[in-house]
């Protein structure tokens, strides 16, 4: 069995990166088959919780209220409505929803209850609940974590070396903190990156190794091919290669073999071939639904007829087991 390890060089971790690629993708592929049921990958689908008008500068994203994106600024959406976008994420095969919302930080305010209702009635449906909300103090943690949270993303981006260039109005030690506050909480941690943004290589493997070298490897690291949107300081950036996606997964396969890989943002630039090889080379989970908050993400029926030709299955919520808050109501009454 392949051993977790904490203590990646750079080096390391550009050796395997820049391997023949063909010899990479069957590594990767060798490692997800000894750690994984690697015939299965779990459906997550992303609702956008709160919509636009967001503090933050983050170059590639549509929702920064400084670029003009033509995205609608929409507050809270109403527990019910989330509660009926999860119930049909779940009868189109979701195990786990995300929910985001477009803020710098959370801030203990009516907003922040509404969240802790939603992650609560979300979670009677027997999904796993996610947000990605912003930064997060560990007292925010705990809340969340009282209320069920399965899974808190909060990606990093880019190298710590890149980030200036991409964010400026939140530092990179600040998101570390946010994972570490997660983590506390015992919450899983999601975190990945997004390639495309105009990093060189050795920014991807710094960031790979920033993930690795964490205390305990993320539980999921999103991989995210840039979307380009007319209006951000990124918007025409060219599209990225899909032999760029297939060894950032296939790096992160080998140097975190038990951490499910998503092959997130992007797919709809892909196709199904092309997807298929994200898959051989570790990926085990795609965020699945229209929309990937404010970008086209294929449908649920397209990936479930992808799923059928190659052979793959959805994986069930709470396989490893449940956080403190999400006990079923008959176990939590015993």
């Amino acid at each position: 069995m392949t051993e977790v390890r904490n203590d990646w060089t750079k080096e390391e971790i550009a050796e395997i990166y820049n391997r023949p690629l063909l010899d990479l993708i069957y590594e990767a592929a060798t490692i997800h088959r000894e750690n994984k049921d690697y015939a299965e990958v779990q459906i997550s689908s992303l609702i956008s919780i709160k919509t636009g008008g967001c503090p933050e500068d983050c170059a590639y994203c549509p929702q920064a209220a400084r670029y003009s994106t033509g995205v609608n600024v929409h507050g809270m959406l109403p527990k019910e409505e989330v509660v009926a976008a999860a119930q049909k994420a779940k009868a189109g095969g979701a195990s786990r929803l995300c929910m985001g919302a477009a803020w710098r930080e959370v801030r203990d305010n009516r907003d922040f209850d509404k969240v802790i209702e939603m992650v609560q009635a979300v979670n009677e449906l027997d999904m796993e609940v996610c947000c990605t909300l912003g930064m997060l103090t560990e007292s925010q943690a705990e809340r969340l974590a009282d209320a069920g949270l399965y899974a808190y993303n909060h990606n990093l981006d880019t190298s710590e070396e890149d980030y200036k260039r991409i964010i400026s109005t939140r530092t990179y030690d600040e998101r570390l903190q946010t994972l570490e506050n997660v983590r506390k909480a015992k919450i899983t941690v999601c975190s990945g990156g997004i390639i495309g943004l105009g990093e060189k290589v050795e920014d991807r493997i710094s960031m790979l190794k920033t993930l690795s070298n964490l205390p305990q490897h993320p539980e999921s690291v999103p991989i995210n091919a840039l979307v380009p949107v007319k209006g951000t300081p990124l918007a025409d950036q060219a599209k990225v290669d899909i032999w760029d996606m297939v060894r950032m997964i296939a790096t992160a396969r080998i140097i975190m073999p038990k951490t499910v890989v998503r092959l997130s943002a992007g797919r709809t630039e892909m196709s199904v071939i092309e997807q298929s090889l994200c898959f051989m080379a570790g990926a085990n989970s795609i965020f699945a639904g229209e929309k990937l908050l404010t970008t086209p993400n294929p449908s649920f029926d397209e990936d479930m007829a992808m799923f059928q030709l190659l052979g793959l299955k959805p994986r069930e919520a709470f396989k490893n087991g449940r956080p403190k808050g999400a006990v079923k109501k008959e176990v939590a009454a015993e």
